[in-house]
């Protein structure tokens, strides 16, 4: 399950989501949820890409990302066993 957010790129706040996420949705025991079950181990995976959100729409001004100081788009991979795509698309007129 991966996730884009935008955000400041700063270490201490990556490692307070790490763990924040890891609080909220514990990798461990997979025995907690009711999802893994089925057969699969990454329920949490599901309940981290549910929090951080699916996508991010970024405005583009004069050809660059409209980004405020200190602001980047970071990718998550909390379900790396799959292999994965990011899709960018241009919508403008």
């Amino acid at each position: 399950m991966g996730q884009c957010w935008c955000n400041s790129d700063e270490r201490g706040l990556h490692a307070d989501y790490e763990e924040w996420l890891e609080e909220l949705a514990p990798r461990a025991p997979t025995s907690q949820y009711l999802h893994n079950r089925t057969g699969e181990d990454n329920a949490d995976a599901h309940l981290k890409r549910q929090i951080m959100g699916r996508e991010v729409v970024v405005a583009v001004t004069k050809g660059r990302l409209d980004f405020g100081t200190w602001e980047r788009i970071f990718y998550g991979e909390f379900d790396a066993r799959r292999r994965k795509r990011v899709l960018v698309k241009i919508i403008a007129e």
